[in-house]
């Protein structure tokens, strides 16, 4: 583990499972559900990690780039995608830490390690507590010596204790299939309310600006802000009697590559080699 404290934040990460972050509280309360010791990170409905290099749901793990069909291993049987990347099966390397930030990084050769995954990527994530708040910075280059389309985002699962109050601006949003993939999209406004506005939810909002907050009853406020690659969609998870609320910031719409009408409200980014992809996300506690 690798524990980080700062400006009233505490967290931990797990560098080995994924860059997992475990836990994050300010000033002593938890802002994340706590992930417990020896769950999988990937299997719980705690913590939060980041999603690279695509995030949300590819149908079937197709994935049509370059002239080729690629078919990415599904790690989602019951609705039959690859889902939220490879970055959070895969351990990161702590170059740095000094108490209050942390630089991770990791690098993939897709080809090397199976013929289905076909990025070559670097990856460096930097997080950092202040009195600014915790803040993510995920940044992605291209290794690969041809162009290749990439994606982002993270994926906090937000503690929700009942009554909370959720509100942020967009200017649409998907309708999902019975595997919340998406068919069509209509305007939306976005969400400002409590759980009878948003529970139940697994969709995914475009032309978002950005910002997110939330308003708990046991008195803590949350702000979200994006800015770059994960600044204008927003994936938003609220399962019924779960106690969770998850708020994603992320680079293209679910299934971006195989629904191109859709994909205008949010491709993936075809970078060239060495080129790359960032973002910077930041969660800072409100005053009441």
């Amino acid at each position: 583990m690798l524990a980080l404290k700062g400006g009233g934040w505490s967290a931990t990460l797990l560098p080995e499972r994924g860059a997992a972050m475990a836990r994050l509280a300010f000033r002593g309360v938890d802002a994340l559900v706590p992930l417990p010791g020896g769950v999988d990170p990937n299997a719980a409905f705690c913590g939060a990690f980041v999603m690279a290099p695509w995030a949300n749901r590819l149908d079937a793990g197709r994935l049509p780039a370059d002239g080729t069909l690629y078919r990415l291993p599904v790690n989602r049987p019951a609705d039959h995608t690859a889902i939220h990347g490879l970055a959070r099966d895969r351990p990161w390397r702590v170059v740095r830490s000094d108490g209050s930030t942390a630089l991770l990084t990791q690098t993939m050769d897709g080809a090397a390690e199976h013929p289905a995954l076909p990025w070559h990527y670097s990856a460096c994530l930097e997080v950092e507590l202040s009195a600014a708040g915790a803040t993510i910075a995920l940044r992605l280059v291209n290794r690969a010596d041809r162009p290749f389309p990439f994606g982002l985002g993270w994926h906090p699962f937000l503690w929700r204790p009942r009554g909370t109050r959720l509100r942020f601006a967009a200017s649409g949003l998907l309708i999902r299939d019975a595997r919340c993939l998406p068919v069509a999209a209509r305007p939306s406004a976005g969400v400002d309310g409590d759980e009878t506005a948003y529970e139940g939810l697994d969709t995914h909002f475009t032309g978002w600006s950005g910002v997110a907050e939330l308003d708990r009853p046991d008195g803590m406020r949350l702000r979200l802000t994006a800015s770059g690659a994960a600044s204008r969609n927003l994936q938003v998870f609220a399962p019924w009697g779960e106690p969770v609320l998850c708020v994603e910031p992320v680079s293209h719409v679910p299934d971006a590559p195989n629904r191109p009408e859709l994909a205008r409200l949010g491709s993936m980014t075809t970078l060239s080699p060495g080129e790359a992809l960032a973002t910077r996300i930041t969660l800072a506690a409100l005053p009441r």
